[in-house]
């Protein structure tokens, strides 16, 4: 790797510091959260936040998208929400004399799909599209999204009458599943401080620019990762697959969304190439939500976290 790269490399490590920092002054004692959800960034991937209400999972996705240059919109899924509402429509202007048309709020370059699981299964397919391909069909006009795109949800797991679990397809399209969870006593304080006089959402401003992002995307694609490393990465979605509490494993989805996860990581950590390490951090937050148990693992309360590790743990961790 040349000195140049390693240069720009490390202006991935400064720019994702101050990323952190900057959410940092909203959210409260979540740092390793935080720089998570950077990862998804810098990969281009899409982030699931699932946790218990009044965590702050909303406040994280506006506080992410105020620390991004480029245009954000909301989405409050609700069960009469329509795909149409979603992607945008084509109407008649009566002054043209054409249909044209009209956007809807997934074109934007940061999109929060608030309690997704209260949406129907039809309008939360209308996003597949979305995420994977980052285009939108309507009448069988496809329209491209602005880069960079990224979808933030949230859901509730606790709440279940009303709501609609999101099915495999629609998960494993999220490069990351992540929890924020309880505070600790002392950040419960100062989060009661923080907030005393006003909402510090308010007052952040951007400290990242939507083209600055995407040339930070580019430059991760160039961090090495060598063969055995590589190896290992495979090594251990296959095993998610063999594990005996698993009906259905990581996708070959998953293992290119951990390995880019990887690049990423690694260049926010200031390096040029990608350690075990990195592999290990991410195994939980990129794999555990696209397993799906057998039912006896089910019954017995077995996490698909515990299976991630396991899986984790039988894989021998390549040395030089």
């Amino acid at each position: 790797m040349t000195g140049g790269v390693k240069l720009d490399l490390r202006r991935v490590a400064e720019a994702a510091d101050k990323f952190v920092a900057n959410v940092s002054k909203v959210i409260v004692g979540k740092q390793e959260t935080i720089k998570l959800v950077m990862v998804a960034l810098l990969c281009e991937g899409h982030v699931l936040i699932e946790d218990v209400p009044g965590i702050g999972k909303t406040m994280l996705a506006k506080a992410v998208a105020r620390s991004l240059g480029g245009r954000f919109n909301r989405i409050q899924a609700t069960p009469d929400l329509l795909p149409s509402d979603v992607t945008g429509i084509h109407y008649f202007n009566q002054k043209t004399g054409e249909f044209e048309f009209r956007p809807g709020p997934i074109t934007a370059n940061i999109v929060l799909v608030d309690e997704i699981n209260r949406a129907t299964p039809r309008t939360q397919s209308c996003l597949l599209e979305c995420m994977q391909e980052q285009q939108v069909t309507v009448d069988l006009e496809t329209v491209p999204l602005p880069r960079p795109f990224l979808v933030i949800a949230t859901q509730n797991p606790v709440e279940l009458e009303g709501t609609f679990p999101l099915p495999e397809a629609q998960l494993d399209r999220f490069l990351l599943r992540l929890s924020l969870g309880y505070p600790t006593e002392e950040e419960e304080s100062a989060i009661l401080l923080r907030f005393q006089q006003e909402n510090p959402l308010e007052n952040l401003s951007s400290v990242l620019g939507g083209e600055e992002l995407r040339e930070m995307q580019r430059l991760c694609r160039q961090v090495y990762v060598e063969d055995s490393v590589r190896r290992y990465v495979v090594a251990i979605i296959r095993a998610t697959r063999e594990h005996k509490g698993t009906k259905l494993g990581a996708s070959p989805r998953a293992s290119l969304g951990l390995y880019l996860a990887t690049q990423a990581l690694a260049a926010m950590r200031g390096r040029g190439y990608v350690l075990p390490d990195d592999v290990k951090c991410l195994a939980v937050p990129v794999l555990a939500h696209r397993l799906i148990p057998r039912t006896e693992s089910r019954l017995r309360g077995q996490a698909v976290e515990a299976m991630v590790a396991e899986a984790l743990a039988s894989v021998p961790v390549p040395v030089e």
